[in-house]
């Protein structure tokens, strides 16, 4: 699904100062006694983005790796339309090298599904672009301060005038503009086939199979402590019992964890801790088939 980003102001100062309406914020029951995953008293649009209420330091995330991915149908539609302008997605990514503005986005997508189907991790090292096919592999160079970065673009946006490319919080962190929320930027698409295999941070596998060989790639490596929450239940009772489930469901360690919620006890049943994107994608996907609801993506 293609949504649209507005990215942050100039005048954002300090993106832990803004109040979050995160995974990890206070979640309202339903009439069953669960946590309602995503709230639905506040419009979408009207939730306001930053990163975690406290900064976290991904500035020693390494580069990621450009593959030769397939590019699927997910994501890349083209023309498509956002707010009344039409654009197309180009055939491939030879060529493209543009400047403009980057913006970044944090907690309001994280643990959404980006435009092609994957799970939004706003601490890997991942962008979003109008036209680039995805996935795609791009270079983004801060004009300001000659920092350089290597990103996979598997989202759409920004949708913004003047604005060329939407980084994730790790990627923004490590150009160096998180508290300024925009940035002058140089766009250079990376073509794995023609990558120079001298280069050690940009060595080519010529293949996407080879990801699994590489369980410590860069792109999908997640912080320590994430988790997926499946709810968060008012009776510990009902909470162990979904635990349960769940454990029996799948193979990774479910705990209960119980918080204080405005003078209420709220028992949040999560799986995890989880190390990979390409894991966390899987096992969310699985958890949505198999009715356990929407789980939302927590770090801890």
């Amino acid at each position: 699904m293609i949504k649209t980003r507005l990215g942050h102001s100039a005048r954002i100062a300090s993106a832990c100062a803004l109040v979050l309406l995160s995974a990890c914020s206070t979640v309202p029951l339903n009439d069953t006694g669960s946590a309602k995953v995503e709230p639905d008293e506040v419009p979408f649009d009207q939730i306001r983005d930053s990163g975690p209420a406290v900064p976290v330091d991904m500035l020693a995330t390494p580069e990621v790796t450009p593959v030769r991915e397939p590019i699927g149908v997910a994501g890349n539609k083209s023309p498509y339309v956002v707010n009344g302008v039409k654009y197309r997605v180009r055939e491939d990514v030879k060529g493209y090298r543009e400047r403009g503005h980057a913006s970044w986005y944090g907690t309001k997508f994280h643990g959404r599904k980006t435009a092609n189907g994957e799970v939004y991790n706003m601490y890997a090292m991942s962008a979003a672009h109008k036209t680039l096919p995805l996935p795609s592999y791009a270079k983004v160079t801060n004009l300001d301060n000659g920092r350089s970065i290597i990103v996979r673009v598997n989202d759409r946006g920004p949708f913004v005038p003047g604005r060329i490319i939407d980084l994730s919080y790790t990627a923004a962190q490590k150009l160096g503009y998180i508290d300024k929320g925009v940035a002058r930027v140089e766009v250079e698409a990376l073509d794995p086939e023609s990558l120079p295999s001298a280069i050690e941070t940009l060595a080519v596998e010529k293949d996407a199979a080879a990801r699994k060989g590489l369980p410590q790639d860069a792109s999908f490596k997640l912080p320590d402590n994430t988790y997926l929450q499946v709810g968060a239940y008012s009776s510990s009772s009902q909470a162990e019992e979904i635990r349960a489930q769940l454990a029996a469901a799948f193979g990774y360690p479910v705990s209960v964890s119980p918080v204080n919620r405005g003078g209420k006890m709220l028992y949040r049943v999560r799986i995890g801790p989880i190390e990979q994107q390409r894991a966390l994608a899987a096992l969310r996907e699985s958890v949505e088939q198999k009715n356990f609801g929407q789980p939302q993506v927590v770090v801890d």
